[in-house]
């Protein structure tokens, strides 16, 4: 599996409206991901097999020194292939590059062995409300 990853890649939304109702198990949708990610994202990485997007993850900021990973999908048939751990990589050194000084995230309790383990976060003390 020959994988390129670029950070804030060009991407198709129909292909990123696809990767996220796989990894969300939901409908795709018509969201402007485009749009979105250009208004309000220090940036985003994506993963491409042979010009087909396999993996994504957002950078959102506070424009200033705090940076929040959102939204890291990948495509089933290349998980267990390293490709999260690199899309996190490459966000990590792009928002250090940028001077952020930290670098969030949240997630489901399956997920931290990912994230502690093979991502490197730490674990802290946060809040959250439902709204």
């Amino acid at each position: 599996m020959t994988i390129a990853y670029e950070w804030r890649g060009h991407f198709d939304n129909t292909a990123i409206n696809a990767l996220h109702a796989e990894g969300f198990g939901h409908a795709p949708l018509k969201d402007d991901w485009w749009a979105q990610v250009n208004r309000h994202s220090l940036g985003w990485v994506c993963a491409t097999e042979s010009g087909e997007l396999v993996g994504f993850v957002n950078v959102a900021w506070d424009g200033a020194v705090h940076a929040f990973i959102l939204d890291t999908l990948v495509t089933g048939r290349a998980r267990r292939h390293g490709v999260g751990t690199e899309l996190i990589a490459v966000a990590v050194r792009e928002a250090r590059a940028a001077k952020c000084e930290w670098l969030h995230v949240d997630f489901d309790d399956d997920l931290k062995d990912f994230y502690f383990g093979a991502c490197g976060f730490q674990p802290t003390h946060a809040g959250l409300i439902a709204l």
